[in-house]
Order: C-alpha cells, then structure tokens, then sequence
C-alpha cells in the first residue's frame, strides 16, 4: 500500500465542496488528517495522509490539481537547520507525535520527517529557531 503525507491548499470557492469523499469513494484512498486550517472566507489548508494503491493516489492528485486544489509533499514543507541547532532537547518531550528523538551516543537531536506532522509546535518553542514550517 502506498502511503503519502501532502498539504492541500484550497480556494475559498472550494472549502464548501466534498473533495475528500471523492477521494474515498472514487480513487479508493484512505486519508487520515492530520491538520487542518478551513474558513469560509479564506483559504482552506488540509494536512492529510493518503494511503492506497499508486495509480490511484496520482490520479486522486490529478483531480485534485483539475479542481484547483495547490497540493504539496509534506516533507519539503518541514525544515530542521542543523547549524542553528544546539541540540539542546526542547523540542523532543513536546512533539505530539515523537518526531524527535536523541540519540544516545552522541545526545545529538535527531528529526524523523517522516513522522512530522507539521503542527508547528516545534517552531514555536525552539530557542535557536533551528525549525520552520512551510506551509
């Protein structure tokens, strides 16, 4: 099964229509969100986790582009610098989802972006504001 982490930014003119649904039900994809960001006078912006087979998560990205939906791969969107970095630990007891560990030999802060759901907390509470989100 294929499994991918994307970001969907949706026009205002869209935030009202079942895009979703129509991934379920017509190119078979499960989705998990993870964030989400919807107004009805804004722009909607939806992290979400899709899983199914291949050709029907490209064809679900093909529609979703066709109906104007901007879609992007989460993991550019998450950035750790690893100059400004000190490893210092903060962001590790205070990620949701443990997208941070340290290594035991070096105490070095390791950044799993696979894992990362771009909630922003770690932006937030970085003292050498080594993260940034891009979303």
């Amino acid at each position: 099964m294929y499994a991918k982490k994307i970001v969907l930014h949706f026009p205002h003119s869209l935030v009202n229509k079942p895009i979703l649904h129509k991934l379920s039900r017509d190119y078979e994809l499960e989705f998990n969100i993870l964030r989400a960001s919807i107004t009805p006078d804004e722009e909607g912006l939806l992290v979400l986790e899709l899983k199914g087979d291949e050709p029907d998560y490209k064809n679900a990205l093909e529609y979703l582009k066709k109906e104007g939906v901007k879609v992007q791969t989460l993991a550019q969107d998450v950035i750790m610098d690893e100059e400004k970095c000190t490893h210092c630990g903060v962001c590790v007891p205070m990620c949701p989802v443990l997208a941070f560990h340290v290594e035991p030999e070096t105490k070095k802060v390791i950044f799993i972006q696979d894992e990362c759901i771009a909630c922003g907390v770690c932006v937030d509470i970085c003292p050498m504001n080594a993260m940034e989100v891009k979303i």
